[in-house]
């Protein structure tokens, strides 16, 4: 063999498929606002659930007013995944929405790129933790205005001032039972997390 023979013969071996890169992000809210539900639209894969049933006592405790319907609840986290293209995969943690599990959310939201905070426009109350949790950890984070029934009580102008959230937090209206309203309003995150990422890169 020559040196300047090459020295494989035959077809090029293939170049290597590199598995998509994995993004955790986080779908957080009060109770009952939708979370599993989004997480069930969009997973490629079954969900991971861990809903409970809600007994005498937990209805005492979390207000059913406008979930009369609702039977069970999160008391751990739910877990599913989307392929955004071939090289970027979502994996997707749902928080329980009840403030007695809040001592969860640290090791649920750890390694997250962003998070989703999900609203229900007839009490916005209960989504004020998640959003203050977000704001205090530095956390990327959008908000999504679940339409309940396609309708939702408030403008968006009005849902940002009553979060008191600033210009750069993203308030969009989504329907949790839709798999592509739900992969549009993560996109609106994943964009918040890129950029915020680019930023640093650059300083």
């Amino acid at each position: 063999m020559t040196p300047t023979e090459p020295l494989t013969r035959g077809a090029a071996a293939p170049t290597p498929v590199r598995p998509p890169l994995p993004v955790k992000m986080v779908i957080a809210g009060g109770f009952g606002v939708g979370k599993t539900t989004a997480v069930g639209s969009i997973s490629e894969i079954e969900p991971l659930t861990t809903e409970a049933s809600i007994t005498e006592v937990a209805a005492g405790v979390d207000d059913l007013t406008h979930t009369p319907r609702k039977t069970t609840t999160t008391v751990a986290m739910d877990f599913g995944c989307l392929t955004i293209d071939p090289t970027l995969k979502l994996y997707l943690f749902g928080t329980p929405g009840q403030e007695r599990f809040g001592f969860m959310w640290d090791d649920i939201v750890e390694g997250a790129v962003g998070g989703l905070v999900v609203v229900d426009t007839r009490r916005l109350d209960d989504c004020y933790t998640a959003v203050d949790y977000f704001e205090h950890k530095g956390i990327p984070f959008a908000v999504a205005v679940n339409a309940f029934d396609g309708t939702v009580e408030h403008s968006l102008e009005e849902v940002r001032w009553a979060l008191d959230v600033s210009e750069g937090v993203p308030v969009v209206v989504f329907d949790a039972r839709e798999r592509g309203s739900v992969r549009d309003a993560l996109l609106v995150v994943l964009e918040l997390a890129l950029a915020r990422t680019g930023s640093q890169a650059v300083s």
